[in-house]
């Protein structure tokens, strides 16, 4: 039993101007810009850092390792990287690329935890760290004090 009484169209013809705007929409995605370049300049909010994050010079190495002020460094598991909107940046898409960073170790490992690419007026505030090394939480040697 036939419940169309209308002729049937092959689906390419019937559906003609779909498929164009398919092929559109496909020319458009290939034309954006590639991930490395993504990393755009903040659109002018004002981001509240925590007040445990220093300042430095961040470089990935690997999604696993980081260069954090001329030093190596392992970055935590759950590390984040917040672009300048505030938005998570994939640590793949940005590898060998050296970003000015506010950030945050892991107490207990001195893991890299997390870390904000600035923008330059943010870049232009002082915080602490800009001047110093990698700090650690462990002491040695007649400065511990055990009680």
């Amino acid at each position: 039993m036939n419940r169309c009484n209308s002729p049937v169209s092959p689906p390419i013809y019937r559906h003609r101007h779909a498929w164009l705007a398919a092929l559109a929409c496909c020319g458009l995605l290939s034309a954006a810009k590639p991930a490395v370049a993504q990393v755009e300049p903040g659109l002018g909010m004002n981001r509240p850092f925590p007040e445990a994050a220093l300042r430095g010079t961040l470089t990935l190495s690997t999604t696993a390792e980081a260069v954090l002020n001329g030093k190596s460094i392992r970055m935590a598991p759950g590390m984040r990287l917040f672009s300048p909107q505030n938005t998570l940046v994939m640590a793949h898409t940005v590898l060998g690329q050296t970003f000015k960073v506010n950030y945050v170790l892991e107490a207990s490992t001195g893991m890299l935890h997390a870390a904000w690419i600035l923008t330059e007026p943010e870049a232009a505030q002082p915080r602490k760290g800009s001047d110093t090394a990698t700090t650690s939480n462990i002491t040695t040697g007649s400065g511990a004090v055990l009680k």
